[in-house]
């Protein structure tokens, strides 16, 4: 099992505010740090001091850590053309000493695309597909060797597919509620295949799918990561957890449901334990407020040390 931190800081938190959560994380004993990757704040959020690139964000913080996973959770197509996106993670890879992830999706949040002249097609699973095919196949080609691809949106040609990364395969990580092509896109070309912000039924469904996705195509269904993403609120007493509850305009009585991780460290065990009945081999805890280092405290010296392993 291995359980990583999963943020977002286009809420309003700066390279500081990251560096030193991260940095947090990992000596408190976490897998990962992982980061959405937003350019706008969502709901009432003024959102300052303002966006940190995600990538340009990961490339600092794989200099200013040592052990921990780092990674996108997730970054879209419309961003970065596939070319530009291989190299970009492959660097942020050999910085880390081979400690890069990417997660990898078709982007939704069309009201951000507008605010920063990022064309926002109506369709994208195409354009996900290709990605996929194109940062897998540059990463994947021998040094010495060049990679070309045609495709309906992207065209490389005689591509030099430099730098290398430094891991034999960078994890890639696709995910996403769709019935159809999200499984067969996880099942062919990812890593890991993660489901986020569902109950456990839904989870167990979509697990399900997706493995089937694999055997479909002759993949071995054990050769693919499943891994759950979930809002967290963690603490000892009924007072932490509404004071937290607050600290994100959130009312307690409402997170608390058969989705979110919520509790003292019992609770949060039990629900964890379920996620690992279901499949689940990676948890993401999604922790809002960057600058609660208590809570991540209560996670990493209270809650971790009980988790499965």
């Amino acid at each position: 099992m291995e359980y990583c931190v999963f943020t977002e800081p286009q809420q309003g938190a700066s390279y500081d505010t990251q560096r030193v959560f991260a940095q947090t994380a990992e000596r408190l004993g976490f897998h990962g740090f992982f980061r959405s990757d937003h350019y706008l704040a969502m709901g009432d959020s003024d959102g300052l001091p303002g966006p940190t690139d995600a990538w340009t964000t990961l490339a600092g913080l794989a200099r200013e850590t040592e052990r921990i996973r780092l990674g996108t959770l997730v970054s879209s197509i419309t961003y970065r053309v596939p070319g530009v996106l291989a190299i970009q993670v492959a660097q942020v890879d050999e910085m880390s000493g081979g400690r890069a992830e990417l997660g990898l999706g078709t982007g939704w949040f069309e009201a951000e695309h507008r605010a920063y002249g990022i064309p926002f097609p109506e369709k994208r699973f195409d354009l996900l597909e290709e990605q996929l095919q194109i940062v897998n196949g540059l990463w994947a080609t021998p040094p010495g060797e060049r990679f070309s691809f045609r495709g309906a949106h992207y065209e490389l040609t005689g591509s030099p597919a430099l730098p290398k990364p430094t891991q034999p395969r960078i994890p890639v990580i696709v995910g996403g509620g769709g019935p159809r092509r999200t499984p067969a896109l996880a099942a062919a070309h990812a890593t890991e295949f993660n489901i986020g912000f569902q109950p456990e039924m839904v989870i167990a469904d979509k697990f399900a799918g997706v493995l089937a996705a694999a055997e479909r195509i002759d993949r071995d269904p054990e050769t693919l990561k499943l891994s759950v993403a979930l809002p967290t609120l963690a603490g000892p007493s009924l007072y932490d957890l509404e004071r937290r509850a607050m600290a994100i305009g959130r009312d307690l009585t409402g997170f608390r449901n058969d989705t979110n991780i919520c509790g003292s460290a019992g609770e949060i065990v039990e629900k964890v334990a379920r996620l690992v009945e279901l499949g689940a081999e990676r948890v993401y805890f999604q922790l809002m407020d960057m600058t609660d280092l208590d809570q991540l405290a209560y996670l990493g010296e209270e809650v971790l040390p009980q988790l499965p392993t």
